[in-house]
């Protein structure tokens, strides 16, 4: 009988081998796919939007569906038949669900919609109104604004998916004697309709921006209403926070070992509601301390040189993105440590307060050295080959594009933990 695994070659030289494993693999895929020096040199676009929908369809098959109906397969035929129907699921979601259905209603979420009517000369905006749009600019890499439109639904349902299993133990699905798929399923259909309300609050305001001033004028979307919070009306201060949200959401079931949360003794929802508030305030401090400590080791004058024009000198848009990469260089030390190395602690009890602050402790210095690796090493151009990195360091802030590679990278680690069963890394005691 199949007991519980235990790392193959002991700790800490499982997850030595494993991470060494998974990041020749990511490295590997990124040349073939994304680099612009390899044979396909989608980079960054389309192909992030693949990686993207691959990891929230993955969550939703290993979370939710709780790896339905393929459980019971051995290893490795089960990873593998999971990893196909992932592929399958996400190019359904993107190019059934997204772009002929929700597209048919909301075209700035088909790419494919949108480039028949640039093809059919119907996105023509008179001149008054705003800027023309093309097919050209539309197929343009910089652009591609229905397949980011998408990327930034990803973006909310990275947190709005799993914060429901997380934050509120699956309630109001659990508990209850549902069977599997139509838990998962309740699971999905509960967990999109928040994502849904999180998107257009949050996300829908900016492609009203988007389409409504920049190409034309609109009064069937609402505009950015964070402009005077934020300093910017770009999204990519809803990517600041919400990506620090994404990381106190999963530290918490990784090396925080779900605390804090367990000093709050309530019953659900109102454990979930109060961690949900609490997320949200320090997911926004975080980043915000990211934003206001930036340019103590950033040249600023130098950054604002490298602005985009549409940024007019100011770097609150840019600062606010950064924060964002910065928290996701956290994603490989967490994940890392929990998974493959047994949230190693030099304490006793893993679940100690004192083993939560050394590996929280840890796993910001691991992220300093993270990004002095991408950033001052300049391993975005070397090791991937980002044109953008060929100059100065204040350029590489600019155009460093790290949170890309930081999902990419954590693509073969999560398909190994949720697919693969940490296969071949682990095996099973018998009894």
């Amino acid at each position: 009988m199949a007991g519980p695994l235990r790392p193959r070659w002991g700790q800490p030289l499982t997850g030595i081998i494993s991470n060494i494993v998974f990041f020749g693999v990511a490295l590997i895929l990124w040349y073939i796919f994304s680099d612009p020096r390899g044979p396909v040199g989608s980079f960054p676009y389309p192909f992030v939007l693949y990686l993207a929908m691959m990891i929230l369809v993955g969550l939703w098959q290993h979370m939710f569906m709780g790896d339905w109906p393929f459980a019971d397969m051995p290893q490795p035929a089960r990873g593998i038949v999971q990893t196909i129907v992932n592929l399958v699921v996400v190019w359904f979601v993107i190019h059934v669900i997204f772009y002929r259905v929700l597209g048919l209603g909301f075209t700035f979420l088909s790419q494919s919609g949108l480039e028949a009517l640039a093809a059919a000369g119907k996105t023509a905006i008179p001149e008054a109104c705003g800027r023309s749009l093309t097919l050209e600019a539309l197929t343009n890499p910089s652009a591609r604004y229905a397949e980011r439109a998408v990327v930034t639904f990803v973006l909310i349902g990275f947190y709005s998916y799993p914060f429901v299993t997380i934050l509120f133990g699956k309630w109001p699905v659990r508990p209850s004697d549902l069977k599997q798929p139509q838990a998962g399923l309740c699971d999905i259909g509960w967990c999109s309709m928040l994502t849904l309300f999180f998107y257009t609050v949050l996300i829908v305001p900016f492609w009203g921006l988007i389409w409504g001033g920049v190409f034309g004028k609109s009064y069937g979307f609402g505009m950015p209403w964070w402009g005077d919070i934020a300093g910017t009306t770009h999204v990519h201060w809803v990517f600041g926070w919400w990506e620090w949200m994404i990381i106190v959401l999963f530290m918490t079931p990784n090396v925080w070992r779900m605390k804090p949360w367990t000093l709050i003794k309530l019953p659900q929802p109102w454990k979930g509601l109060i961690s949900f508030v609490i997320n949200v305030v320090l997911g926004y401090i975080l980043a915000l301390l990211c934003v206001k400590l930036a340019p103590l080791w950033m040249n600023m004058e130098e950054v604002i040189k490298h602005l985009p024009a549409a940024d007019k000198g100011m770097p609150a848009r840019f600062l606010w993105y950064h924060a964002a990469e910065i928290a996701g260089f956290t994603l490989i030390p967490f994940l890392a440590w929990h998974h493959y190395f047994d949230d190693m602690a030099p304490m006793a009890d893993k679940d100690s307060w004192g083993a939560f602050w050394y590996r929280t402790i840890g796993v910001l210095i691991l992220m300093v050295i993270n990004y002095y690796f991408f950033y001052y090493l300049n391993f975005g151009h070397w090791g991937l080959g980002n044109h953008h990195m060929e100059h100065g360091v204040a350029e590489r802030f600019i155009h460093g594009e790290s949170l890309i590679w930081n999902f990419w990278w954590i693509i073969p680690l999560l398909w190994n933990e949720w697919f693969f069963h940490k296969w071949p890394f682990y095996v099973h005691e018998r009894h």
